[in-house]
């Protein structure tokens, strides 16, 4: 018993018999035609024919996607296509960066004003990689029990 064969849709599109050989099969499935309507629209199904017999078969797939991406694009922006988008979203990664930048600039900020004086910078702030303690003997508290620290705590409350 045989099923019915559907044309794929590369073979549906051009009106033509869809074969057991047909390279077209495997990518455009008859159930979705705009998908080789747009690449159609701008390769020409000779060149994705030729450009998919070019190809490992290993690596049709990611042609076809590569197609389908650019082909969207040039619809979308008959200009510039494809390098558009990539324009966009170069610009939008070096606003990201710079956001990046500025946010752990602020964290470090913050971090710096959250800071004892027991863990300030011991090169007076010029290097900021590099936390040490201060060698001021007032500042160093030794602490004998748990009194000494509940005593400290209490005196130190606003």
């Amino acid at each position: 018993m045989s099923g019915i064969v559907y044309p794929c849709a590369g073979c549906k599109i051009q009106h033509r018999k869809c074969g057991d050989k047909c390279v077209l099969a495997p990518f455009f499935p008859p159930n979705d035609p705009p998908k080789f309507s747009v690449v159609h629209q701008v390769f020409g199904a000779s060149n994705i024919v030729r450009i998919l017999k070019d190809v490992p078969v290993e690596s049709r797939a990611d042609a076809v996607s590569s197609m389908v991406f650019e082909a969207s694009a040039r619809v979308a922006d008959p200009i510039y296509g494809c390098t558009g988008e990539v324009y966009r979203l170069q610009k939008k990664v070096l606003e990201l960066q710079s956001q990046l930048e500025s946010t752990q600039a602020e964290l470090l900020n913050a971090q710096a004003s959250m800071m004892s004086p027991l863990t300030r910078l011991s090169n007076g702030g010029q290097d900021k990689s590099t936390l040490g303690v201060t060698h001021d003997i007032d500042d160093i508290i030794i602490l004998q029990d748990d009194e000494d620290l509940f005593g400290l705590l209490k005196n130190n409350v606003p």
